[in-house]
């Protein structure tokens, strides 16, 4: 197959040595987050009944998840959830198959509840959220498309890809999952709902941390600010592993403490949503764990779509699976490589209308000695990109 590949020079400045950065996370517990984990995790769970049962995956996209919020009364020493959160599950499976009338409804709201289960100790599944599934049957076009062993794409999309990530993109995405994985040992007091931005400025990054802290493990508003005095010291700490740039860190900067009165970040369950905050599928992080607009990015919401065709999704995993494994091989010659592929919907999936290479080397590179590897590099990914398909079935591949 001649597949159309175009790999090309760059000229431009590279994201690190750029005078201003600005990269955002949204951890695995802000409402948007929530939303993408349970659209991935509906879709896991439909493409598993859908193997046990017919064999193969078929026809769905469950992208349309929606996060409305509760209301709660936190307070130290520990609140109460006073309204639910509503998490809506839409978008669209295959609900009969012959004679077979398949439990969608029943494997979504139980693929959903085990998701918030596993994640997030401090909500109380059965009182603090409902669940109402609303996903229906996938139009007749699309289900055809999505149904032929041809692997056709059942899209008009593209993915974006970039590599390296800088110390500043790093130092973000590390950041917010030292807080939601090692430090919650420590102090777990900390919630799920953080959000990290960094900001660089020349040889200076900014770190802002917003981090709902749970009620019932603090007794004070005493006790609340020298906890954040602390967790302030060791995101610090974990922060200067990424670089040798000064760091500054900012945690919860809304909070108030002056002329007697303190107002601080306090939830029951450590997010959100249970008081108001609101999040939706694709509202957050990209496929690589961030949002960073001084690089090239797509809008696609890739967590719920279908893993076998669905190229939102393929494409974008691809694209940046592709841009890591080109530094990778090229070594220390390139400064920073930027993919996009593009589908047509009907075209098979490893055949994109165009996949398309941008390469920033370093200075002084013959990059003619580098342009047949990484057009060989892509052709081979394209060919094995239905290899995406079961490692998004495992949860192997993170879209979020």
């Amino acid at each position: 197959m001649e597949r159309n590949i175009s790999v090309e020079e760059l000229h431009q400045i590279p994201t690190p040595k750029k005078e201003v950065e600005i990269v955002e996370r949204k951890g695995i517990g802000h409402p948007d987050s929530v939303a993408d984990g349970i659209a991935e995790a509906v879709s896991r769970s439909l493409s598993k009944y859908y193997i046990q049962h017919y064999g193969r995956i078929l026809h769905h996209n469950t992208d349309q998840v929606e996060v409305v919020g509760g209301q709660s009364a936190p307070k130290y020493g520990g609140g109460l959830v006073l309204e639910p959160t509503y998490i809506l599950l839409s978008g669209r499976a295959t609900t009969k198959v012959g004679n077979d009338r398949v439990p969608f409804k029943s494997i979504t709201i139980k693929a959903a509840r085990d998701y918030l289960r596993e994640h997030f100790s401090h909500l109380d599944v059965d009182a603090d959220v409902m669940i109402d599934s609303r996903i229906g049957q996938g139009s007749v076009d699309l289900v055809e498309v999505y149904d032929t062993k041809k692997l056709e794409a059942n899209d008009t999309s593209f993915g974006v890809g970039f590599a390296p990530l800088s110390e500043t993109e790093t130092m973000v995405l590390n950041t917010e999952k030292y807080l939601n994985g090692e430090l919650k040992k420590k102090m777990p007091m900390v919630g799920y709902d953080i959000k990290v931005m960094g900001f660089r400025q020349k040889d200076t990054i900014n770190l802002t941390v917003a981090a709902a802290m749970v009620d019932k493990y603090i007794h004070d508003a005493d006790e609340y600010f020298n906890i954040k005095d602390e967790l302030k010291q060791l995101v610090l700490d974990n922060a200067v592993e990424y670089t040798d740039k000064e760091v500054k860190v900012f945690i919860n900067t809304a909070d108030i403490k002056e002329d007697g009165k303190a107002v601080g970040y306090l939830t029951v369950t450590g997010m959100s949503m249970e008081n108001g905050d609101d999040g939706s599928v694709g509202r957050g992080n990209r496929v690589n764990g961030l949002i960073t607009p001084y690089r090239a990015m797509s809008m696609e919401a890739a967590a719920g779509k279908n893993p076998v065709t669905h190229v939102g999704k393929l494409y974008n995993v691809l694209s940046n699976k592709i841009a890591n494994d080109i530094v990778k091989e090229e070594g220390n010659d390139i400064a920073e490589v930027l993919v996009r592929i593009v589908s047509q919907i009907g075209r098979p999936i490893d055949d994109p209308h165009v996949a398309s290479v941008q390469v920033i080397y370093e200075g002084n590179v013959d990059h003619s000695k580098h342009k047949n590897n990484i057009r060989n590099l892509v052709d081979d990914r394209l060919a094995h990109i239905s290899d995406l398909t079961m490692q998004f079935v495992d949860g192997k591949i993170p879209v979020f």
